[in-house]
């Protein structure tokens, strides 16, 4: 049978591991880890020859102390460091917390994000969050955003359900941006089923015109579950990989299929999705076992 001073050293123990599990996954690993998560693939249908490499920064959620503008800039510098091709900004720039000592304003972040560069430009969608905090847009029930206008006006393309072709070494391909699935809440009521998205999956995939290999930007993963193979490959933030992350798996995704599009790369019927674990965090500033990343992905 345990002892009293027994049970004390175990309780103690237990405590200070818990103290520390918190204080990592509090102070440590959001603010103080940025891990660069690699991939290399060549899908179905990619033109031969054509090698093509994107770095992709998703879930920023701009606030202070968790991620001022300073450390955006840092994020920047390391991202530009990696020689893209193409950079793609996957949503989120606005804070999605109560839990912060300051917002950090859209005219301060997108300046951060102005410095980034790419031989094929920087191109961006946008988030649920970036939705959500812009009390004019939910009124309008669309339009833009203040995230739209600030990128914009940092020279970042921004696309809203629009296909454009680029070339690299005289082959082309398309970027293909979706506007947000959850854009507009109901009211006062947080229902996933009740959200109203702006997006427009084949409109977007109708303005392709040749045969070209189309990769696609959304911000949730969700849509990937209808995303056809003339896709090569989806792009998509928005769950950080569950935030907290165990062996693989994580206990709460915000996705309707839950850990089904949490992470990583997915491969289905030779369809192809990346998820960014992101670089922010949403709901509460913790994250564990899945630390602040830049994505880069090599095709061809």
């Amino acid at each position: 049978m345990i002892t009293r001073r027994g049970f004390m050293k175990l309780f103690g123990g237990s405590f200070a591991s818990f103290a520390a599990l918190g204080s990592y996954g509090f102070a440590v690993e959001p603010l103080a880890r940025l891990n660069v998560a690699r991939y290399r693939l060549t899908p179905p249908g990619w033109t031969p020859g054509l090698k093509l490499r994107i770095v992709a920064l998703a879930d920023l959620h701009a606030c202070e102390p968790w991620m001022p503008a300073s450390r955006i800039v840092s994020i920047c510098e390391r991202a530009n460091a990696l020689k893209a091709d193409v950079t793609v900004l996957l949503g989120d720039y606005a804070s999605g917390m109560n839990l912060v000592t300051r917002y950090v304003h859209s005219s301060e972040w997108s300046k951060a994000l102005a410095t980034l560069e790419a031989p094929l430009g920087v191109h961006a969608v946008m988030g649920n969050h970036d939705w959500w905090e812009d009390r004019a847009a939910q009124q309008n029930g669309g339009g833009e955003t203040f995230g739209h206008r600030a990128l914009a006006g940092a020279g970042i393309e921004v696309h809203s359900n629009r296909a454009v072709r680029l070339e690299k070494d005289g082959f082309g391909f398309w970027l293909a941006g979706l506007e947000d699935q959850l854009a507009l809440r109901p009211g006062k009521i947080w229902s996933r089923r009740r959200m109203t998205g702006l997006d427009d999956l084949d409109g977007t995939l109708r303005q392709v015109t040749d045969d070209a290999p189309v990769i696609l930007l959304a911000h949730e993963p969700d849509i990937f579950a209808t995303v056809p193979s003339r896709v090569s490959l989806t792009l998509s933030g928005h769950t950080h990989g569950g935030q907290v992350r165990f062996v693989g798996h994580s206990p709460v995704v915000p996705s309707r299929f839950g850990n089904r599009y949490a992470y990583g790369h997915i491969v289905e019927e030779d369809r192809n999705l990346i998820v960014s674990g992101g670089l922010g965090c949403s709901i509460a500033p913790i994250r564990f076992g899945v630390p602040p990343e830049i994505v880069v992905v090599d095709l061809g």
